[in-house]
């Protein structure tokens, strides 16, 4: 009875907020009354759309006078409907005339997701009615009995309470009207009584487009669908299951998910605990917040103010000086005048006979006069009456404290997968997307995903105060699958994380080797680079004669240059890259001593299609020897990669069978060979996504080397290591190299 009480919430019409009166089921799969669904309609201009022929006829309850039992019972389809309507409306969309170029798109605006719904060209007609919701209200209704007794429909006044209700008559009854309407031995006799209710539902779902009843769901459109649906061209190709699978699928799925909800109550209660204490700690923190904001604005005006005033009182000063200055040329000016000071007594001056005594009046007087005059001459202003040296220029604060704003977090980086690789060490790079706020640094987690969980949460390991936007990790195991992410940080705290993105480590420790040139038999068209990680094969003039003398016969030469280090245990790996423009080049290892001796000496070849790895040719003419060959090589050549026969069996890399039985692959960015010394394997390898290639055998009786053959022009370049390696002193063939 509790559970009952507590559900009323979900029982609410979104539009109405009262229980549900014939809930039809939304395309969002949101619930709406019929009445509700039509006046929403109505609201927004949808004219003759708002009806739904599909609709249930109004029960005896509301127009007793009017209606009859008999008159509320359906309609039985006839056997020959589907025939007729295969005939008739095959191909067609249902609800859409023939011809019609733009058929009218009913948009419904869902109150419970805020979206706009649509309803397809029927509108409400063509949405099915939620009878289990139906049911679930009318439970809750006799449980809590809301609404009072239910009266029986057909009683003389004043009505008997209701005790059975009737879905053929749509009506309810007391024990004496069911008993009178439904007579011993007629059909109406037949009839199964239920629970007295106002809202009659038909026994089965029904399909709206063609009164069928539903038999099959359709998981691609997520809709019920009947026989007529099935054979019509809108769930062409669809994948349709019967209704009994779909509901025993999705009872399942929904009886283990409410197991597991109540399984968990108390880790629900801790989580209500920890969101209410949550929401304690947003309201101190937002009135925090709030107050920490008005004093920041409280200190902008301060300082607003203390500037207007120094701003202010520094023009004061200037116009009272400037006033001064004029001031004092007005005086000056003014003696000037005829009857001034200045000019009376200038003619006294000029009265006195006295020579010396004039001259020692006069001298003085002389001089003022003679300012005067020059003032006069050149008269302009003591002081200017602008003041638009004490304009000011607020473009830039205006626009800060336009921009003002709160502190935003970093975006999520992305990670760049184009750089970002494992070799000898995991090397990442990211960068943030554009318009997100500055990170002043980024917090780096990584895990394997190999190995097995532990209980409890997931442990990443973190590296924090990374400063630019790329990290190297160091040691990283091999053979295993790294899970790395980053988010950045600043002022306002930390962003949310980057996707993540999986790395594959190499199967074995990286070998760092250079390239020595000195084998081969003609070194002359192999350019080294200068850091001796990159070769280039540069056949020149011999191979323009080798294809002047195709049609008769073919001489050309193997180019070969080998690593300047040797493996004589444990398991190695490195990488590279081949030019896909290459004609012929062949990537792989050898018994040092045994490429020495094929290579320093050996003769032109007869044909491009000479495979210097004869190591796994030669055991093709002796059956009954089984030695592992001396060289392993992976065949490269404008573009793709030749696998052999032996590439299911492991055999070797050219096959014995004939080219029949060879095949190609795409070749990848990047190659990877792994060589495992103890075992007597070679591994080529997609050196990107560490998909296997190839793996074959290999004479592992003496120190092995890596080797890289070429017929013809092409380019090899080795994989740079992420971090920086001191230098070290290496020995092959009783040389010694640093």
């Amino acid at each position: 009875m509790t559970s009952m009480k507590n559900m009323e919430r979900e029982l609410l019409c979104p539009v109405c907020q009262e229980m549900y009166k014939q809930p039809l089921v939304l395309p969002c799969t949101h619930n709406v009354c019929q009445a509700c669904a039509r006046e929403v309609l109505g609201q927004q201009g949808y004219i003759g759309h708002g009806g739904d022929p599909s609709s249930e006829p109004t029960s005896p309850a509301s127009t007793p006078s009017t209606r009859s039992p008999r008159l509320g019972r359906r309609t039985l389809p006839k056997p020959d409907r589907l025939d007729r309507l295969l005939k008739s409306g095959f191909g067609t969309y249902p609800g859409r005339k023939r011809g019609a170029l733009h058929p009218q798109v009913i948009m419904f605006p869902c109150p419970a997701c805020q979206g706009d719904v649509d309803l397809g060209e029927r509108g409400l007609a063509g949405l099915f009615r939620n009878l289990t919701l139906e049911r679930v209200v009318e439970r809750y209704r006799q449980s809590v009995s809301v609404g009072g007794a239910i009266l029986c429909q057909l009683c003389k006044p004043p009505p008997l309470e209701a005790t059975k209700g009737c879905t053929e008559c749509r009506a309810t009854f007391c024990n004496e009207c069911f008993k009178l309407f439904h007579p011993w031995g007629t059909q109406k006799a037949q009839h199964e009584p239920t629970l007295p209710t106002l809202s009659f539902r038909p026994k089965g779902l029904m399909c709206p487009d063609h009164k069928e009843e539903v038999t099959h769901y359709c998981k691609t459109c997520q809709r019920l669908v009947c026989q007529l649906c099935r054979v019509r061209r809108t769930h062409g190709g669809h994948k349709i299951t019967p209704v009994l699978s779909a509901y025993q699928a999705l009872k399942d799925k929904l009886t283990k998910s409410l197991t597991y909800i109540l399984g968990n109550q108390d880790t629900v209660q801790t989580q209500i605990c920890e969101l209410e204490e949550t929401v304690r700690h947003t309201e101190v923190s937002g009135q925090q917040a709030k107050e920490e904001v008005s004093q920041l604005v409280r200190g902008l005006g301060a300082v607003l103010e203390e500037k207007r005033a120094s701003l202010l009182q520094a023009i004061e000063e200037c116009q009272q000086e400037r006033l001064a200055r004029l001031g004092a040329q007005i005086q000056e000016h003014r003696s000037l005048l005829d009857g001034s000071g200045l000019v009376g007594y200038a003619q006294e001056v000029l009265k006195e006979t006295d020579q010396p005594c004039f001259v020692q009046a006069a001298k003085q007087l002389h001089n003022r006069i003679a300012r005067a005059t020059e003032a006069l001459q050149t008269f302009r202003p003591a002081a200017s009456s602008s003041f638009r040296h004490c304009q000011l220029d607020v473009g830039r604060e205006m626009k800060l404290l336009t921009e003002l704003n709160f502190l935003r977090v970093p975006e999520a980086p992305v990670i760049d997968t184009q750089r970002t690789f494992a070799y000898d060490q995991i090397f990442l790079c990211w960068r943030l997307p554009p318009h997100s706020p500055p990170a002043w640094h980024y917090t780096i987690e990584f895990r394997r995903t190999d190995v097995p969980a532990q209980p409890g949460p997931t442990r990443w390991q973190r590296r924090e105060e990374v400063r630019g936007t790329s990290a190297l990790l160091e040691n990283p195991d091999t053979g295993s699958v790294y899970v790395l992410r980053v988010r950045g940080c600043n002022k306002a705290g930390y962003g949310e994380y980057s996707e993540d993105v999986h790395l594959h480590t190499p199967p074995a420790p990286v070998l760092h080797f250079f390239l020595d040139g000195r084998w081969g038999t003609s070194r002359e068209r192999l350019a080294i680079s200068k850091d001796q990680r990159a070769v280039r094969s540069v056949p020149g003039l011999p191979l323009l004669l080798a294809a002047e003398r195709l049609l008769t016969g073919c001489h050309l030469s193997v180019d070969v240059v080998l690593g300047d280090v040797a493996v004589t245990q444990g398991r190695s790996y490195w990488a590279c890259a081949v030019d896909p423009a290459s004609y012929l080049v062949k990537v792989g290892v050898g018994l040092e001593s045994k490429l020495q001796e094929s290579f320093q000496g050996a003769p032109d070849v007869v044909s491009p299609r000479y495979d210097p790895d004869s190591g796994h040719d030669s055991g093709a003419e002796d059956a009954t020897v089984e030695a592992s060959p001396p060289f392993a090589f992976l065949t490269i050549g404008m573009g793709k990669i030749l696998l052999g026969s032996g590439a299911s069996s492991n055999a070797g890399l050219t096959g014995r069978d004939g080219p029949a039985a060879s095949c190609t692959v795409p070749l990848p960015p990047r190659l990877g060979i792994c060589l495992d010394y103890e075992r007597g394997r070679v591994s080529f390898l997609d050196a990107v996504s560490f998909r296997g290639l190839l793996e074959c055998p290999l004479d592992c009786s003496g120190p092995v080397c890596p080797a890289f053959c070429f017929i013809g022009g092409g380019a090899v370049q080795l994989q740079e290591p992420v971090g920086t390696k001191p230098e070290r002193k290496v020995t092959i063939g009783g040389f010694a190299k640093l």
